[in-house]
């Protein structure tokens, strides 16, 4: 005969756990992996000036081929030209996917809208 203190019952599920609050969980981190990147010395530091810099040049290229583009727009237009080259369009949205994959499609979409209508 089997008494209640030996009868298997199904295990109750624990409550589920709460994730640290995101203070806990940075304080358990490595000291070269804290959000400000302290522990990481210059190295980080220089790394992140070069992104800037980077970014810098990046805003002043693209600020360049909205002029650029807009350039090209007057010229066609003045020439009997459609607003927008479709086929133009299509050559540059596959030339950023082969270099990125579908990012670039996206990067290059951005690129188009904002060189477009800027005569």
């Amino acid at each position: 005969m089997r008494t209640p203190d030996t009868v298997n019952e199904p295990a109750t599920p624990a409550a589920p756990v709460a994730p640290a609050p995101r203070e806990a969980r940075a304080a358990d981190r490595a000291p070269a992996e804290t959000p400000d990147g302290a522990a990481s010395g210059s190295a980080l530091a220089a790394a992140r000036r070069r992104i800037d810099e980077l970014d810098a040049q990046l805003v002043a290229l693209v600020r360049e081929r909205m002029v650029t583009a807009a350039q090209v727009q007057r010229e066609r237009l003045a020439s009997g030209g459609r607003r927008v080259h479709l086929s133009r369009e299509l050559e540059v949205l596959e030339h950023y996917r082969a270099a990125f994959g579908r990012p670039g499609t996206q990067l290059a979409m951005v690129l188009l809208g904002l060189c477009r209508d800027r005569p």
